[in-house]
This record gives C-alpha cells, structure tokens and sequence, in this order.
C-alpha cells in the first residue's frame, strides 16, 4: 500500500503528465500552509466521475434531441407545409378555380332570371287577388284603371322572362394568368388575415414568456402526430356546387374559336354603301357602333332593302336608345356615310337590350313599294271595316279601321297633313254607315271630295261653332237614346244610325269658343258616333287650347318639331326611335318626305316607331270619287236625327250654313268697342252663365293687359275688386256703353259682377 504522497513505483507515466507535488513558501510566513482543501489525490480521484457525468449528460442530450429531431421536427415540417398549402390555395386546381371565376357571372345571371320569375309570380297573385275581390265586390273605375295597368305590367314582366330565358348563359373563360392571378389575390387575404394573428401570439409570449412553456406540449403533441401521421399535401376534388354543366372546361372546338376571336383584328368604320353582302353590312354597322363607344354584343338579322340595309343590334351593356342621342346619332351617320335623316332606330319592346336598325341609301317609298290607291265604290263599306291607307317602310301595310278613332294629325304646313286627312275622308265617304263632316277656319279642308262632304263649315267661325255646337247637342241625345234602346254604353252605328266622322283641319287657327266647344267633343263623342279626326300644324297646349293630345287614343306625326313629338308620344318618345322631326316637309318644287308619318294608337297597327307612307288621293280623283258618290247617294241622317228630336236644329244648322253673309254680318256686329269685346269673350269662354263676377272676369282682364288690370294684384280681395269695379266703370263710361255692375243674388254675400242678358242688351244697343 502505497503513501498518498509518494509517487507511484509504476514503471508507466500517466498520460496525461507527470504529477509534481510542492509546496510554496510566502515570505512573510515562511512556514507550512495549511488550507482547507482536500489532497491532490482525492480531487485527481473526482475528477473521472465528473467527466463521465458529463460525458452521461451529453449523450442524454443528444439522443433527445435525436428523439425530438427524429419525431417531432418532421411533424413541424409538415405543419409548415401545410399552411404554406393552404395559404397558396395549393388544394385548388386550377380548373377549380376557374370555374370559381365564371360561378360569380354565373350566380348573378341566376338572381337576374329568379328576380324576373320572382316579378311575374308577385303580380299574377296581385292580379289572382284582385280577381277575386272584383268577383267579390265589384271594381271601382280607379279599381279597374289599377287592374288594366297590373294587366300591362304583367305582360311586359312576361316578355322580359322570355327575353331573358331566350338567352343562355355563355361562360367567358378565364386566361391562364387571370387564373394566377386569382390565386395569388387570395393567398394574398388569407395572408393578410394570418398576419394580425401571429402578432398576437407574439405580443402575448413577449409580455409573458410562460406561455411558451404552456404551449410547448401541445407543438410537441401535434409535431409528433404530424410526424406520424404526415398530411398529403394535394388537390382536391372539385366541389359537388362547382360541378355544373355551366362551368364545364371548354371544347377543343370553343378554345379555337375563342382564339381566333381574340387576336387583333381591323375596326376601322367603313361606309355601308361599300357593302355587297348581309356579312359585310353587319360588320360596317358593327364597326361604327364600336367606334362611337357602345358595348355590341353580336349584329345578326342583317337585310338587304330596297333602300338599303336593316339589322338586329344586341347590347352587352347600355341601351338602344343612347343610339338616338343627338351626338351619337350623328357620328354614325357620319361613319356610315348616310344622309342626314337615313338612319332609323327601332327598340324592341320585347328585348330591352336590342333594337332593329334601319341604314337609308335611298328613300324607302318608291311607286313600287307604295303603289296606287284602293278603288272603293259608292256604299261599298263599313266605318267599322279596316282600309289600306298606305305602306311601311318595311312593306308591311298600313291597314286600320276609322271606327271609334279621336284621332289628331300635327304637320307642319306642306307635310302632307290636309293630304293624310283627304285620304282619311276618302274612305269614310265610300261607307254605307258613316257621314263626313269637313270643317276648316282658314282654308277648304277635305273639300277636294265635293257633293261626297255631308256638311261643310269652312272659313267661318261662327259656321264651326254652330255645327260643333249642334253636335255637342247631338251626342247629348243619342246618350239618351242610347239609354232608351237598351244598346249599352257605346252607339250601334247602321245605316239607319250613321256615325258621323268630323274633320277640323287647322285646329289651331280655331277661335276659342271653337276650341273650347272641340275639345269637349272630342271628350263626349266617341260613345255617341261621333268621332273626330283632328289636324294641326301645332301640337302643343298654347295652341290646341288644352293639353288634349296625350288623351287622345291615337296620334299620327308628320314632319314637326321636337316638342311636338314629346308633347304628344311623352318625353322618351325621340330615344325610343319616334322621329318625325327628322322629317322634310315638302316645297313648292320638291315633294321631299310629305306624306310621310309616324303613328301611335291605330287599332290593329303596332305602335312602332316606324315611318309609313300614305298613298296620295289627287284633287282630281277625289272631285270623280266625290261626283260619283253623291250621284250614287249618301247615307241619310233624316231618320236618326228625328229619332234624337232635332230634325228641326239639323235644318236650322244648314241654313246657316248656306248663308253666303259675310261673317259678322248675320246678327252680330263686326267689331265691338275693347272692353265689351273682352266681356263677350269672356262669357263666351265660361259657356255663357247667367253671370260673372268681378273675380271671374278679372283674370279675363288681366290676361289682354296684365299692366293695365293687374295693378292692385298686391292688395286684398276686398280693395282689389274695388279698384276693378271703378276702373271697368270708368272704361264703360268712356265708351259710352249703358251697361251697370249689379249685384249678384244668386250667391252669397252678393258679390258685385255682371249679367249675361245686360250685358247683351247692350251690345244689341250698339247695332
């Protein structure tokens, strides 16, 4: 056994050196230390453990980590993996996600063809409902207005769910890189959202470490599983909602057509006199629509005219009707090289987004196409029998019936206005049951039909208020007879019962009372056989004396001015292709567009915006025509108006009628002193009461000079009409008329006016 301090007797060295025991000496305590620690011996013995400690500890380390990097990194691998898939959208395919493109275009025409069905379900249960009720209680007339209205709504909503199950849905494909970058938008949002949720997560560990240490079991828990259980990181299939016949990939066959559509081609506009063929048509006109900015989907329908070309126009997006717009209308004309009035826009009442276009080379009516007018003998037809007036410019014919028509004309002068009515009056003069009656302020109306013309009241004012008064009287008796036979609420016209067809040429040259008188005709008379065809230059309230022409049934257009066709057609009426302000009238050398018209409310003619023509009855045809028909003979009113009690007005009526005086010289004076006149007029106006007060007159007054009798306008009633009663008393005074205000008993508080019978007495103490 061997001392702790001697060095081994072992022949070999410790590799690691030779150990060397000493001992140090401090000078200033030159004798032994003596420290605490443990001999050299005891800590070269501890040493070896602390090593193989340590080399223990290490191994342990690393086969964990081995362990960790062997089943659980490939987890996190993996998990990373997978978000990097998802965030890309790597499980979509990219047919997948095109048909997600063309879903979106595909779900909105759905909705647009559900909403239509969705309409015409909701109004025929309105309309069921309303049925109903009406079967249950009866209908008032706003009742039976609201139904006649839901009846026309429903029929448009029907035609616009045709319209739009006509059309199928055709997918525009998208393009490899929209496809791209589809994917990338939303690996862009999914992005965007994982963002403020790793923040979160980061913000929470950096304020509070420890719950990293809460977290760390469940990373290893998933890491270990995803190890195990990696994902398989591929496309899906595509969703059961995707897989319609809609979304379908393309046929070979669509992919070429869809290529060659899409590479460059030449849109610049070319004339349309340049085309020979319907293809060429259509691309001219296809051209010019792109180059004025409107989305065209297809051009097809395309004819060849006789004056020129007609297509079928179908819009993406927009309108017809922007085509009518003033400075597209004439940028087509231009691109098109057409003449100012040679292109014509009709909208389809069935297809909103399409419309028929007309391209004139030349004029659409030629002797061919037009051709001569009917013959009709002496009593060969009915009022109620349809006639051919005419033609359209697409060749179909303008046929319709007179019968029950409250017609107005508006033309300008040498339009071809008088014409249009002479071959209205042509017609009514060949029927067995019909009468014309021709009235005319200024000119001789459709006295070119001579003997064939029942009664005439031309260039006479009081001659038309006469007859329109008789007439008014009329229908106030056939209302009773009416009653009395049990026929209904309309006239039974026969031969025995004539209708009668009054024509009133130059309506706007009518006095007032006779505008007056007219209108209230044209109100009462169609039930009474009493009809009306109307002729104006004007078609405005200013000049008809009401706003009468948007009442009326039916309205015929000749060249005119904007305002008219608005005034009459309603304010779409030029975008919906109405055009008669286009329209040239004729000159004295040049016949230009006259006879030419657009028409609204012809019975059994569609209401299109589309020009007729109506065939020309010359002067000299129409004096044989009128010669033979009153030769033949006319049909007689003797028995209706003594069956109606006024036998004896009809003969009193024709016998002013055929007295040659001059106006004014049969019983009236031919001017009456300026106040007196303005009070007549008055009456005249108002339908001659018994009396007038001061407040009825005033606007009278104040309408011929506002200056002059609207100066106390300001003041209250009272003052007011006091100063008015002084100054008509002064004005009478001056021109030395006996006639007194009085007071007016009949109504309350007696207010101060005049009287029609004093009134009179002094006019007749003027003669």
């Amino acid at each position: 056994m061997h001392h702790p301090h001697e060095p081994s007797d072992s022949a070999e060295l410790d590799p690691r050196g030779e150990i060397v025991f000493a001992e140090l000496v401090d000078d200033d305590d030159p004798g032994p230390r003596q420290d605490a620690q443990e001999p050299p011996a005891a800590a070269a013995q501890k040493r070896p453990r602390w090593r193989a400690t340590a080399r223990h500890v290490a191994h342990c380390a690393r086969t964990a980590a081995d362990a960790i990097a062997q089943h659980l990194l490939p987890g996190l691998r993996h998990a990373l993996a997978a978000v990097r898939h998802w965030l890309r959208a790597g499980y979509m395919s990219d047919d997948e996600i095109r048909r997600r493109i063309i879903n979106k275009p595909l779900e909105a025409d759905l909705a647009r063809r559900e909403e239509a069905r969705t309409a015409v379900l909701r109004l025929e249960n309105k309309l069921r409902r309303k049925a109903n009720d009406a079967a249950a209680y009866g209908l008032e007339p706003a009742e039976k207005q609201a139904v006649v209205h839901l009846n026309q709504e429903l029929r448009r909503r029907r035609n616009g769910l045709a319209a739009v199950r006509a059309v199928p849905f055709t997918a525009e494909q998208p393009t490899r890189e929209q496809i791209r970058r589809a994917r990338s938008l939303m690996a862009l949002g999914r992005f965007s959202a994982l963002v403020p949720v790793l923040g979160t997560a980061g913000a929470v560990i950096t304020h509070f470490p420890a719950t990293l240490l809460g977290a760390a079991p469940l990373l290893a828990t998933g890491g270990w599983w995803l190890t195990h259980h990696p994902l398989e990181l591929t496309e899906r299939p595509i969703p059961k909602d995707l897989l319609l016949p809609e979304l379908a990939p393309p046929t070979e066959e669509d992919t070429k057509a869809h290529a060659s559509d899409t590479q460059e081609e030449d849109l610049t506009p070319f004339p349309i006199a340049q085309a020979t063929t319907p293809e060429e048509a259509g691309e001219a006109l296809r051209r010019a629509l792109l180059h004025e900015g409107q989305d065209v989907d297809q051009v097809t329908d395309v004819v060849q005219e006789p004056w020129g070309w007609s297509a079928r126009v179908t819009f993406r997006t927009g309108t017809p009707d922007a085509l009518n717009k003033d400075d597209t209308y004439k940028g087509l004309i231009t691109l098109l090289r057409l003449r100012r009035t040679g292109l014509l826009i009709e909208g389809d009442p069935d297809a909103g987004e399409a419309c028929t276009v007309r391209m004139m080379l030349r004029s659409p009516f030629n002797a061919e196409l037009v051709g001569d007018v009917t013959y009709r003998a002496p009593l060969s037809m009915s009022i109620t029998e349809p006639a051919d007036y005419g033609v359209s410019m697409d060749a179909k014919p303008l046929f319709f019936a007179l019968a029950g028509l409250m017609l107005l004309m508006v033309a300008d002068s040498g339009a071809g206005k008088s014409g249009v009515m002479l071959a209205m009056a042509e017609v009514v003069t060949a029927c067995r049951d019909a009468v014309a009656f021709n009235l005319d302020p200024v000119g001789t109306g459709v006295g070119d039909l001579g003997e064939a013309i029942t009664l005439e009241a031309c260039m006479d004012d009081e001659k038309i208020v006469a007859t329109l008064q008789f007439l008014l009287d009329l229908c106030s008796a056939r209302a009773r007879q009416r009653a009395r036979y049990g026929w209904g609420n309309k006239w039974r016209v026969s031969e025995q019962h004539p209708a009668i067809v009054v024509f009133v040429d130059e309506w706007a040259q009518l006095p007032a009372l006779a505008k007056k008188l007219l209108i209230k005709l044209l109100l009462v008379g169609r039930k009474e056989a009493i009809w009306v065809i109307g002729g104006s230059q004007f078609g405005t309230k200013e000049w008809l004396g009401e706003a009468i022409g948007p009442k009326l049934s039916s309205k015929v257009l000749g060249s005119c001015r904007r305002v008219d066709v608005t005034e009459l057609l309603g304010g779409g009426a030029l975008t919906e292709g109405y055009r008669p302000d286009l329209l040239r009238a004729a000159t004295h050398t040049e016949i230009n567009d006259a006879g030419q018209i657009y028409a609204q409310g012809l019975p059994g003619v569609p209401d299109r915006p589309v020009r007729y023509k109506v065939r020309e009855v010359t002067s000299e045809y129409a004096a044989r025509l009128g010669s033979e028909r009153a030769t033949a003979g006319l049909p007689d009113l003797t028995f209706t108006l003594t069956e109606a009690g006024l036998d004896e007005a009809w003969h009193e009526l024709l016998d002013v009628l055929a007295d040659e005086t001059p106006a004014g010289g049969r019983g009236r004076p031919t001017a009456l002193p300026g106040i007196v006149g303005l009070l007549r007029e008055a009456f005249t106006l108002e339908q001659d009461p018994a009396y007038l007060t001061y407040d009825q007159l005033h606007p009278y007054l104040r309408k011929d000079d506002a200056d002059r009798w609207g100066r106390w306008d300001d003041k209250d009633d009272k003052d007011r009409l006091r100063e008015l009663g002084k100054a008509l008393r002064r004005e009478l005074d001056s021109a030395q008329i006996e006639l007194s205000s009085e007071r007016i008993r009949e109504l309350d508080g007696a207010p101060r006016g005049i009287y029609l019978s004093a009134l009179d007495a002094a006019i007749e103490g003027l003669r």
